[in-house]
């Protein structure tokens, strides 16, 4: 069953910086809506076993919308820095999944057990796909804690193992206070604690956490988990099909705007060689 956690924040005015609707541009404006709009649409009961995995593209809004639910504005928001510690694959992978989550959040943990692992054997590893993680924590301090403290673990290379132990399927039953967050990091392997527990209090932690919010709350977001692929919207832990549909397509996509005669990077599938 797919579903997402609704953002109790999101008609919070005092929640909404001014900065926030001018992230990337005049263009971003109808895609805001959109993927407000695929949030409420994986949430409404009737719906839950039939969700499209992109956005409805045959309303009014359907004219900003050219490349079937895909928006250039929106794949932007691909960071691709090289040795992001909150990311894995390749730099220039041709295909990026940017995800926004909250580690209190049932659906982010379902996601990050049962798909999130087969997408990396099936496609990081290949190098067709980039996994980019953004905290989009909405569910109070102890959500806000526990994404300082991914931060913080990543700034010891190791993030994703951090993230791994943090969303075990028992991990949001023991909650996340100050002992239990120094735990999960020594079960991740960050050598330094005490180095982890500085970092997670710090200024830099706090800013960094705060831009990827304000990145999520620019483009509208209300929900978690929600995904960009190469700027095609899918909003909640959808089945595994719906992220190798728009995974592969992204990746087809790629492969034909190359010039011709250029090869897939050493090691990289093309989707005509994928099973």
């Amino acid at each position: 069953m797919s579903s997402t956690k609704k953002n109790p924040k999101a008609k919070n005015p005092k929640a909404k910086s001014k900065s926030r609707p001018v992230l990337i541009g005049a263009g971003i404006a109808t895609a805001a809506v959109l993927l407000g709009l695929a949030s409420y649409s994986a949430t409404k009961p009737e719906d839950r076993n039939t969700l499209s995995p992109t956005l409805d593209t045959s309303g009014p809004t359907a004219a900003a919308d050219p490349q079937n639910g895909i928006y250039p504005e929106l794949e932007k928001l691909a960071r691709r820095t090289e040795g992001d510690p909150l990311a894995q694959g390749k730099a220039d992978a041709p295909v990026v999944l940017v995800e926004y989550a909250d580690f209190k959040c049932g659906y982010c943990g379902k996601f990050a057990r049962d798909t999130e692992p087969k997408l990396v054997k099936k496609y990081v590893d290949n190098g067709t796909l980039r996994i980019e993680w953004r905290n989009f924590p909405i569910f109070g301090e102890e959500s806000e804690a526990v994404a300082r403290a991914a931060w913080a673990a990543g700034q010891q290379g190791a993030f994703w193992p951090f993230h791994q132990a943090a969303y075990a399927k028992d991990a949001k039953a023991k909650g996340y206070g100050a002992d239990r967050l120094k735990a999960i990091a020594e079960e991740a392997g960050v050598k330094d604690i005490g180095k982890f527990t500085a970092d997670s209090d710090s200024a830099q932690a706090r800013a960094a956490v705060k831009k990827d919010q304000e990145e999520a709350y620019g483009l509208g977001a209300t929900s978690t988990p929600s995904f960009l692929v190469n700027g095609r919207p899918i909003s909640g832990a959808q089945p595994d099909e719906v992220f190798d549909q728009a995974i592969e397509a992204a990746a087809k996509t790629a492969a034909a705007k190359k010039p011709a005669g250029e090869k897939a990077p050493e090691g990289q599938q093309t989707p005509e060689g994928q099973k």
